[in-house]
């Protein structure tokens, strides 16, 4: 972009700059690489301040009087600054082995020019928009080639760069094996790939920063629907989506949802997305997608392909491979057509059979022609199913593996290794590089290598040693696991006896690895904060280590341990001994690869194996592992060392896991609280609910509780783990009553908004909300048919609804999202909110009577302000417009059209004649209040403009931006006056000292700047936060400056000297709003904070539910608790480090 902008020399090339600046104004804004989303807000010293709420732009009323009111605390809200997309959407779980290109599929073949010719093309076409239907499903049997065209289309596409995402699923294992990461993995890949759908997708991703842990249904809403229908049209061409191999997502729960989204997307109208979809012809998949002549999809089913039409496309693929397999052995000639048309006999139609016999005759090398000469001379049947070709193919592979120089001693050893490792790597739950692998089954790395050194024909052993060993086709799995196609004993593998041998590996590395606390090396043992890095947890956790602690219980139970290896499950054998020494080390290993869950199946499944009779020491251990755990699993997520703090000193004085593992406890914890005697009837503590949980029920098979809340949202909970499956969103009040419908399928809930609402437990879809209640809706059930729903509401009405039609009926009056931007009217009577459901608001501050709904926006609100005479109110939006509203009749007086980008921030001037609004196309623009005239457009910012202010007296205005500076303009000119630069980061606040003389910056770079608003001289560096300032203020009389930080203090500054007055301690969070207060005070070093211990910053221990205080004292490093039980809980704690 630079090169646009030539040195300044001449007129002429004055001229040029104008031309290149025109040019680049037209580009999609874009962010500096180190920006994030910080807090920021705009305000002065003299008029009634206006209050932001929830996230959304700070908006300042300029009228006379004082800016302090009441007490003295000045309520700022929090604004929302658009995020560094690259960080944000790090946020993201991504599956690194789903892109079609991944570094581990690079090897993988696309089709030969001059096969599939036709189904290619027709392809293209359809995704050339040529055909209405949004998905293309292409089916197939195993082996015909489904996967090869999904790469050649995505490879294609990707080239063209109208690639939108890939995700190839693979029963190998890993990330690509489930759909936990799918929308995550299609959500980045559409940032990166599509730019119009980038900025979307980021800000969902600042807006929920908890989005990767909400359902599967709510992610793709909110990642990818929402940004898709906010593209206006600006999707010009068509872009792909390329799904391959849904069959082997392992979980046919989430087969069925992940159609279910992708039908979603199909029925939206505001882009061109395309999506090929591959699979086997499964029955579920086919019921999946509808077959009704206006169904949203094609389909083509591959192996219905004319047999001669494939032939030949096989014949082809042949010819070409090898010859070059000829030349490459400098054979003349070769091969004879005759072996060509019998090989395209003997693959009978399947691809992967003439993928798999070309490598393995590559592998002879010079041996070649030998080689072909053994796959011809195999059965001779012209009636053998196209399977037991393949079969031969695999034991011809097998055998040529062993060199033919080996004595039959030798042969016998080789092949049982070969049985050994060939049958880890088809029963391993995930996939592991073959150091990985030596590791587990304690094999030399070379005798693996030399193990796989032939099998490269059926096996993918990439060079890079620390990527997965993974077959070419799942066929050989299926092959080698059974005894009626893999005849030979030298190769059969039984799949029971391998998941044994897995085990017994498992657990072996666990009891030599697992064996100190802390293995991350963590410096206090509070929350992680974060996702530890891949690349950071291998160095404690090495793969190996990480399959053996997430899979070992799953190999035992394949290996049907309870009937076949009965003394593992005795008291005293080894997995009793096991869990007794390293159990605790385990969980703490599953937390700091966010396995938790996969741990807490894995007690229940122990549970379900080991028989109480027989082995009561053992069962009792395992379900008191199971109350430990569940009571623990919310902080053990998210503070793994927390299990030797707080899980061990809160748990039971008889938990069989206290008394096992009591001496773990931290020494600098020297005074621990009298707990209960047992586990109380609670087996879990289900926490995520804001506010009461007023109703509650289990599913018909008591997998699933759902819960309705105070707080509007309905929860599905994993009744065995207690996750959080789903969070239902919609109701605008609390929700009073929640039922699951007989087959648990759907749940209904009722709530005080009135409606009745129908949910999809699976996906989480809102599929009917049922209107007509006047009041509080107090009870919802389903009939015994599940096919009418009975609600009864407080205004003494019972109403019955037909659960599959729902009735539509009036829609109640409110805000239904965020609300980002409030303020009071300069009387005080009113106030006006703008939402993210496109509505500005005027309500009745005394009564709260909604007074008037101002509609016209096509998006977001994000600010509002009212006039100085409280005539008018102006709203910013993300529509990029600016209206100005009669705040008496509600009509619509003016639409101010000109920003390119969603408009953050407006105010009026203190004469209420023009309005500033300040926007992420990095302008600041003037308008006239009366006409609606665009008056200026003040250009200079280089990122977005978040804050906006006009200056006491109307004739200056100050913006905020993203580039570090904040500007000083000329509002009757618009001519630049100053530009206030020395922040090495974006500026989050800034405000007028009440005179209009001075103003105060705060920035991302942890410093407070005072300026001369006259000359531009930088008066004052306020240094002492560590880190970003959100909020500054000045005081009414101007002397002292507040300021507010993440570090989570706030500062008291001399406006005159700059220098240091007190620092105010004791918030437990990010400050986003500052003002002046008299009584501010310092926290004693140890306190309460959000459920934790905390001694100075660093959170010690956490309290659970039952230890939560109602009042609290503290003296020294003693803390008492008085309970809602009646019981005082007192902990005390040794002075200096907290180690552990």
């Amino acid at each position: 972009m630079t090169s646009k902008f030539p040195e300044v020399t001449t007129s002429e090339k004055k001229e040029k700059l104008v031309e290149a600046i025109e040019e680049v104004s037209k580009m999609e804004p874009s962010l500096p690489d180190d920006f994030d989303e910080m807090p920021t807000y705009a305000y002065y010293g003299s008029g009634p301040q206006n209050i932001n709420a929830s996230n959304g732009t700070q908006n300042n009323n300029t009228g006379a009087g004082n800016q302090n009111t009441g007490t003295g605390y000045q309520y700022i809200g929090t604004n929302y600054i658009a995020p560094n997309t690259r960080n944000q959407l790090s946020h993201l779980a991504f599956a690194e082995k789903a892109p079609f290109n991944s570094i581990d599929r690079q090897y993988e073949p696309t089709c030969h020019p001059d096969t599939r010719v036709d189904l290619v093309a027709k392809i293209y076409a359809w995704a050339d928009g040529q055909d209405k239907r949004r998905i293309f499903w292409l089916s197939g049997l195993a082996g015909t080639g489904k996967s090869t065209i999904a790469r050649t289309v995505a490879r294609k596409h990707f080239d063209k760069k109208r690639l939108g995402a890939s995700f190839f699923f693979s029963r190998d294992g890993g990330d690509v094996s489930h759909a936990r990461k799918f929308v995550t993995t299609i959500a980045v890949q559409l940032a990166e790939n599509v730019s119009s759908l980038k900025q979307h997708i980021c800000h969902t991703i600042a807006d929920r920063s908890n989005i990767a842990s909400l359902s599967l249904q709510d992610q793709w809403r909110q990642l990818i629907l929402s940004p898709l229908s906010k593209l206006e049209g600006n999707l010009y061409q068509p872009y792909t989506l390329v799904i391959d191999a849904l069959d082997e997502c392992e979980n046919g729960n989430e087969v069925q949802i992940i159609l279910t989204l992708l039908l979603e997307a199909a029925s939206l109208e505001t882009h061109r997305l395309r999506i090929l979809l591959t699979s086997r012809p499964e029955i579920a998949i086919q019921r999946g997608l509808p077959q009704t002549p206006e169904a949203k999809h094609c389909n083509f089913v591959l192996h219905n392909i004319s047999p001669p039409l494939v032939d030949h496309d096989i014949e082809v693929f042949l010819r070409d491979k090898l010859e070059k397999i000829g030349k490459e052995s400098w054979l003349d000639s070769w091969p004879e057509d005759n072996a060509i048309k019998n090989m395209v006999h003997r693959a009978s139609g399947l691809f992967v059979w003439a993928a798999t016999a070309c490598r393995f005759i590559s592998d002879g090398k010079r041996y070649a022609p030998r080689r072909l000469d053994t796959i011809l001379e195999g059965s001779r049947s012209a009636t053998t199913a196209p399977e037991k070709h393949l079969d031969e193919i695999y034991i011809t592979v097998l055998k040529q593996s062993t060199p033919s120089t080996y004595t039959d001693e030798e042969k016998e050893e080789s092949f049982a290794t070969l049985r050994h490792v060939l049958g880890s790597i088809v029963v391993l739950l995930s996939p592991l590089a073959a150091y990985s692998l030596s590791r587990l089954l304690d094999f030399p790395k070379g005798e693996i290598d030399q193990s796989l050194e032939g099998l490269h024909a059926i096996l993918v052993v990439p060079e890079d040693q620390t990527h997965p060993l993974r077959l070419h086709h799942p066929s050989f799995r299926d092959f080698l696991l059974s005894a009626q196609r893999c005849c030979d004993p030298h190769f059969q593998v039984e799949q029971k006896d391998a998941h044994k041998v897995l085990a017994n590996h498992c657990i072996q590395l666990m009891s030599q690895k697992l064996r100190k606390k802390n293995l991350y090396g963590l410096r206090d043992p509070g929350p992680i904060g974060s996702q530890i890095p891949f690349q950071e947890l291998a160095r404690c956790l090495p793969p190996e280590l990480q399959y053996a602690c997430e899979y070992w219980v799953s190999h035992l139970q394949r290996s049907e341990v309870k009937v076949n290896n009965k003394q593992y499950l005795d008291d005293g054998g080894p997995i009793h001994s096991f869990m007794q020494q390293y159990f605790l080390y385990w969980l703490e290993a599953l937390s700091l690869a966010g396995k938790l869950s996969e741990g807490i199946h894995a007690i229940r499944t122990l549970e379900d194996i080991v028989d109480a009779s027989k082995s009561p020491r053992l069962y009792n251990f395992i379900y008191d592992a199971k109350r430990f755990v569940l009571y623990n699993r919310s902080i053990i997520e998210k503070a793994p060392l927390q299990l030797y703090c707080s899980a061990l000193v809160f748990a039971p004085e008889n938990s069989v896991i206290r008394k096992q593992f009591e001496e773990y406890i931290p020494p600098w914890i020297l005074r621990k609280p009298k707990v209960q005697a047992d586990w109380s009837n609670a087996l879990q503590i289900l926490e995520g609910h804001s506010a009461w949980v007023s109703s509650v029920a289990f599913s018909p098979d008591g997998k699933q509780v759902v819960s309705g809340s105070g707080d509007r949202t309905v929860r599905l909970w994993d009744s065995v783990t207690g996750a959080a499956l789903q969070t239902l969103e919609g109701h605008s009040e609390l929700v009073s009553s929640v039922a699951f419908s007989p087959d648990g399928k759907q749940v209904v809930s009722g709530s005080g908004d009135g409606t009745v609402r129908l949910w999809d437990s699976v996906t989480g879809a809102a599929l009917q909300t049922l209107e007509g209640h006047s009041e509080w809706v107090s009870s919802v059930a389903f009939s015994p048919d599940g096919k009418q729903v009975v609600s009864g509401s407080d205004h003494g009405t019972v109403r019955l609804w037909d659960s599959v039609t729902g009735a539509a009926l009036q829609t109640l009056e409110g805000h239904f999202d965020w609300v980002s931007s409030v303020a009071f009217s300069p009387d005080g009577k009113q106030v006006v909110s703008g939402s993210d459901d496109r509505t500005v608001r005027l309500w009745d501050s005394v009564t709260e009577a909604a007074l008037q709904t101002l509609e016209g926006h096509s998006d977001n609100i994000s600010s509002v302000a009212f006039s100085p005479d409280g005539k008018q109110v102006v709203s910013g939006s993300r529509d990029r417009t600016v209206w100005l509203w009669d705040s008496v009749t509600g009509a619509a007086l003016q639409t101010l059209e000109g920003h390119s980008a969603w408009v953050r921030s407006v105010a009026f001037s203190p004469d209420g004649k023009q309005v500033v609004s300040g926007s992420d196309d990095r302008t600041v623009r003037l308008w006239d209040s009366v006409t609606g005239a665009a008056l200026q457009t003040l250009e200079g910012h280089s990122a977005w403009v978040r804050s906006v202010a006009f200056s006491p007296d109307g004739k200056q205005v100050v913006s905020g931006s993203g580039d570090g500076t904040v500007r000083l303009w000329d509002s009757v000119t618009g001519a630049a006056l100053q530009t206030l630069e020395g922040h090495s980061k974006w500026v989050s606040s800034v405000a007028f000292s009440p005179d209009g003389k001075q103003v105060v910056s705060g920035s991302g770079d942890g410093t407070v700047r005072l300026w001369d608003s006259v000359t531009g001289a930088a008066l004052q560096t306020l240094e002492g936060h560590s880190e970003w300032v959100s909020s500054v203020a000045f005081s009414p009389d101007g002397k002292q400056v507040v300021s507010g930080s993440g570090d989570r203090t706030v500062r008291l500054w001399d406006s005159v000297t700059g220098a240091a007055l007190q620092t105010l301690e004791g918030h437990s969070d990010s400050i986003s709003s500052v003002a002046f207060s008299a009584d501010g005070r310092v926290e004693p070093a140890l306190s309460t904070v959000r459920n934790w211990v905390v001694e100075g910053e660093v959170s010690l221990l956490w309290l659970p539910p039952d230890y939560r205080e109602t009042c609290i004292t503290i003296w020294s490093k003693v803390i008492a608790l008085g309970l809602e039980s009646g019981r005082i809980s007192v902990l005390g704690f040794k002075e200096g480090p907290k180690y552990i």
